[in-house]
């Protein structure tokens, strides 16, 4: 079956001169060293045969339990990030610690949900990381600017770590994750205008003092932005391979955008479950009918959700 899988993935590529372990060396390793542990030159070699450019902006999403085991654990994984993008690249990851009722502590652990290696990343020697609670946490020469922008509100917005990792043209790896933990199709479902928001708060300081600021997001399960997947690679957008024991993806910044802007422009509910139908939780879900004064949309949700409508025949129930 891994025979099956790796011959699937054309993105290994032949092996490349330089002092990187040659491509069929990885595979090797991967066939008959299940149990082996993947060295970090190794993990590199895979990283840049997958596409990640050197002196790029590379924002991450990981799972290390996807991709395990590796030589030296997380911290592994983030010296083989490192030597993928060499000293002139900017590795980007999530770093929020998911506590919306204290001020953001700069010395707070990251949330679960974001894993061991985002965890390892935002502690290491020279990395920034943005100082609210919609934290991420940066490596690398475009550091500073990417997570230099005061609180944004909505989180999701251009003037965010995410946004300037897009205006960078910065790369996403989506590392033993799917489309489902891609914080930049966030971004897009506000670019396109994305019709819902559910209530939230945090707790930020303003002048020393902690302020509870409540605001609008556009949040729910996020499993329907696995439709991404099929969008990118129709258009050839997205690369897929082997890394580590794991599989990642690559995609561009820009590309996910383009994409998923033009999918919401055209559905601003696509991304939301029909009632009836998808996961519990934290889930907003739509039925589409129609009425005397055009589309209907009814909303039922784990929490409030408010659906921005501009004017025209659109009726919220």
């Amino acid at each position: 079956a891994m025979c099956d899988y790796l011959l699937a993935h054309t993105t290994i590529g032949p092996p490349r001169p330089g002092r990187h372990t040659p491509s069929y060396v990885v595979v090797h390793e991967i066939l008959f060293g299940m149990s082996t542990a993947v060295t970090p030159s190794a993990l590199a070699t895979q990283l840049l045969d997958l596409g990640v450019e050197p002196g790029g902006v590379l924002v991450v999403h990981s799972s290390y339990r996807a991709i395990r085991p590796v030589e030296g654990g997380p911290q592994g994984v983030i010296d083989a990030l490192l030597e993928a993008v060499g000293p002139h690249g900017t590795i980007v990851m999530p770093s929020w610690p998911g506590d919306d009722d204290n001020p953001f502590d700069p010395n707070a652990a990251s949330s679960p949900d974001l894993g061991a290696i985002a965890d390892t990343f935002w502690r290491q020697p020279g990395a920034v990381r943005t100082d609210h609670p919609f934290t991420f946490a940066a490596l690398g020469p475009e550091a500073r600017r990417i997570t230099s922008d005061p609180l944004p509100i909505p989180p999701h917005r251009l003037e965010s770590a995410i946004g300037r990792a897009w205006e960078l043209d910065a790369q996403i790896l989506l590392l033993g994750v799917g489309h489902d933990s891609n914080t930049t199709i966030h971004l897009a479902e506000v670019l396109g205008g994305a019709p819902y928001r559910v209530p939230k708060h945090i707790t930020h300081l303003v002048d020393g003092h902690p302020v509870r600021i409540e605001y609008g997001e556009n949040d729910h399960c996020c499993q329907r932005f696995t439709l991404a997947d099929g969008w990118l690679r129709e258009r050839g957008l997205q690369r897929e391979g082997p890394v580590g024991h794991g599989h990642a993806r690559l995609i561009r910044s820009r590309d996910v955008i383009d994409v998923v802007v033009e999918q919401v422009r055209r559905d601003p509910v696509i991304f939301l479950h029909r009632l009836g139908s998808g996961c519990g939780g934290r889930v907003a879900k739509v039925s589409l009918g129609s009425s005397s004064t055009g589309r209907r949309l009814m909303v039922a949700s784990a929490a409030p959700v408010t659906m921005l409508v501009a004017p025209g025949p659109t009726e919220v129930v």
